[in-house]
């Protein structure tokens, strides 16, 4: 067992994707995992509910809590924290995974889709930030970590999806600015993103011409571990590229995470 054995990680939109293989890697540790997520009942194109990913997490190793989370009601994440505290006996780690995208210019955005990426990424990463933290503030090396890019005030970033990189970077502005807040408490806020696009239900309807070009979710995974396991007070406030934090770790071979070995990657947005 690795340096997350028995600790507690509350992941939001662990179903699948990038936050499930985050929820599998810590459970491999022996961790507590709280998987939450809104999908409860099997989507019909898209695989993974919170019980199959929790059923994953105990196959694995470690300790589930599966909690049907909309992390847009301020009430019901305030009550999803209290029920993973008192299952696990406190919280350790947050991963703010959850996240709506839409890739499109300013006429091509309806305001319901505009308004559904700023409740998700930023008002839920904030939320969830907020009911945790009290519980972070008495756990054992603990971690804030958001899915989300470092600032890059370039125009190109913004020119043709300039609600979504906006969304994003509201969940970016979360590490700088609480990472500050929360450093003399020894609470680690940092950021993580991908060099490459990886082989998610958002590149394939985004980017479907990348995702041959793209690396599993696992890098992230593995990259997340790193992160998680390091000392919250040696490192806050950090924007992490996925491929960086391996090389750093002397991880040589990366090839091991592209979807076809030996092919072009496509680079993901929001990185010079």
């Amino acid at each position: 067992m690795g340096g997350l054995k028995g600790k507690t990680v509350f992941i939001t939109g662990a179903s699948r994707g990038i936050g499930r293989e985050i929820a599998l890697r810590c459970a491999r540790d022996g961790a507590n995992v709280v998987v939450s997520a809104k999908t409860a009942e099997p989507h019909p194109r898209l695989p993974g509910t919170i019980y199959s990913v929790a059923q994953e997490v105990e196959a694995a190793g470690g300790r589930a809590l599966p909690i049907r989370l909309d992390v847009r009601d301020e009430e019901a994440v305030q009550k999803a924290a209290r029920e993973a505290a008192a299952a696990f006996g406190g919280i350790d780690i947050l991963v703010n995974n959850a996240s709506a995208i839409m890739i499109a210019g300013t006429l091509a955005t309806p305001m319901k889709r505009f308004d559904l990426m700023f409740d998700v990424n930023v008002r839920g990463t904030f939320a969830c930030s907020q009911a945790c933290v009290p519980y972070l503030a008495k756990g054992r090396n603990p971690h804030i970590l958001n899915l989300a890019p470092p600032l890059n005030m370039k125009a190109h970033w913004f020119r043709d999806h300039v609600a979504y990189t906006m969304a994003k970077y509201g969940m970016s502005m979360c590490t700088l600015g609480m990472a500050a807040e929360f450093r003399q408490q020894g609470i680690a806020v940092n950021s993580l993103w991908p060099r490459t696009t990886i082989a998610t239900a958002a590149v394939e309807t985004f980017f479907p011409q990348a995702l041959a070009m793209s690396r599993k979710p696992q890098i992230m995974a593995d990259a997340a571990y790193i992160i998680l396991s390091s000392d919250s007070r040696a490192s806050t406030g950090r924007f992490f590229i996925d491929e960086e934090v391996l090389r750093e770790a002397g991880v040589k071979d990366l090839d091991q995470y592209a979807l076809n070995p030996g092919q072009p990657l496509a680079p993901d947005i929001f990185l010079d």
